[in-house]
């Protein structure tokens, strides 16, 4: 299997802003408030790509599929950083699946030298893009000091 099958075999399309390519898999009911009750996607990012740093008002469950690790980094309300790696090697420190809190930001890249990780995300309440927040460079970095060369590499325009 490569990148490109999945590309045809899911009609994947470039998530806006945020980087990589998705496509929706499921969509629960609408909420009162207009959300869905749900949502998920399957994703793919590709060694020349990553997922920018970004963060969302409901928890977002990352799930490993196929391919190479996946390490995000993720950056706490608290103030607080880490890295954590979604990929196979679960006796190895990896996650399959990976709760993201609330308002944490998160940005995404390949592990150095992979080619290409393909997984899922599944919020509930659902991703809305009215929710999703890009992440500014300067202010990341001001906030964390000691990420600052890992949030340039993770953030874009």
């Amino acid at each position: 299997m490569t990148p490109d099958d999945l590309v045809a075999h899911y009609a994947l399309e470039p998530i806006p802003r945020e980087g990589g390519l998705f496509r929706q898999t499921w969509a629960g009911p609408e909420l009162a408030d207009g959300r869905p009750e749900g949502t998920a996607i399957v994703a793919l990012l590709t060694s020349d790509d990553f997922s920018a740093l970004h963060r969302l008002p409901s928890d977002e469950v990352w799930h490993f599929y196929l391919g190479d690790p996946l390490e995000l980094l993720l950056l706490a309300p608290d103030g607080a950083s880490r890295t954590a790696v979604l990929g196979p090697g679960i006796l190895h420190g990896h996650h399959i699946q990976l709760t993201v809190p609330a308002g944490t930001w998160m940005g995404a890249r390949v592990v150095a030298g992979g080619s290409w990780t393909f997984f899922g995300c599944t919020m509930a309440p659902g991703f809305t893009y009215e929710g999703y927040e890009h992440g500014d460079p300067a202010e990341l970095t001001a906030r964390y000091p000691s990420e600052a060369a890992r949030i340039a590499a993770l953030c874009r325009p």
